[in-house]
């Protein structure tokens, strides 16, 4: 479970740009519950994605706020973490999770959810997809099986909704957020209608329930977004500032990152 920031741009931009200093520092401070690793993805000069995923509290990491504030490039995704139980806090299962390989080429993901029970997901899997596994995630196990479906269907738009069509089959009550980068391309996820708000989690991490982040007990799972002349953002709930408007249920959608042209991929069923 965790906080989610996407953005395509005219030109290249840095994280502080896409939301101000005070965002940036409004964001940043979700780390008093994502404090389990932090990680970004972005399109280099050369369309290529690349990225960095450290275990470490974005607050705590100098490493974060200099990348946050350089312009790497003009689409890119952001990661903040909180660590489901079960799962260690390792560089393995660190988002945004990355592959070169496929159809899809060079891509990054990140997902902000719990899909359980996690032998049943990887039972989904190819022994292909298997094996290039790392960690010890669903989450990483999801973007396997994406890019499996992306593989098996030949055509990107068409294995992203293959592969989400079936998991919501499959865990119908389980937060399929996600953020997943391209050469060309950003799928935004929010799919997450029948997800249980993890309440007592964050019960449990503050001494008063007036300390908890924004919408956090409300709408942990929802996204919002922004388009403006030169740029389309989407971001988790909790920065709470005006300009925004809510992704709606249980949605996808990708945009072109040439053209900025966005694209529904799956509507509510």
């Amino acid at each position: 479970m965790c906080r989610l920031l996407g953005y395509v741009a005219e030109e290249p931009v840095s994280m502080v740009d896409v939301l101000g200093e005070d965002g940036f520092e409004r964001f940043t401070a979700l780390t008093a519950v994502h404090a389990d690793g932090w990680g970004m993805a972005w399109q280099g000069e050369d369309h290529t994605i690349r990225s960095i995923a450290r275990p470490d509290s974005a607050s705590d990491d100098p490493a974060y706020e200099e990348l946050a504030r350089q312009r790497l490039g003009r689409a890119g995704l952001v990661h903040l973490r909180w660590a489901t139980s079960g799962f260690g806090v390792d560089p393995r299962n660190t988002h945004p999770f990355t592959d070169d390989h496929g159809l899809a080429g060079s891509a990054a993901f990140a997902h902000n959810g719990n899909i359980i029970p996690v032998d049943r997901l990887e039972a989904l899997l190819s022994e292909e997809s298997r094996r290039r596994l790392r960690g010890e995630t669903d989450s990483e196990r999801y973007f396997r099986f994406v890019l499996q479906c992306i593989d098996e269907e030949g055509d990107l738009d068409g294995g992203v909704a293959r592969a989400l069509d079936i998991l919501v089959e499959e865990f119908p009550t389980s937060s399929l957020n996600a953020l997943m980068l391209t050469p060309d391309r950003m799928y935004a996820v929010h799919i997450n209608s029948a997800a249980a708000t993890p309440q007592r989690a964050l019960l449990e991490l503050f001494d008063n329930a007036e300390e908890i982040p924004a919408r956090h007990t409300t709408d942990y799972f929802a996204m919002d977004y922004r388009l403006l002349p030169d740029a389309a953002h989407v971001i988790s709930s909790g920065l709470d500032e005006e300009g925004w408007a809510l992704v709606p249920a249980d949605t996808a959608a990708v945009v072109d990152l040439a053209t900025r042209r966005i694209r529904p991929l799956r509507t509510p069923v």
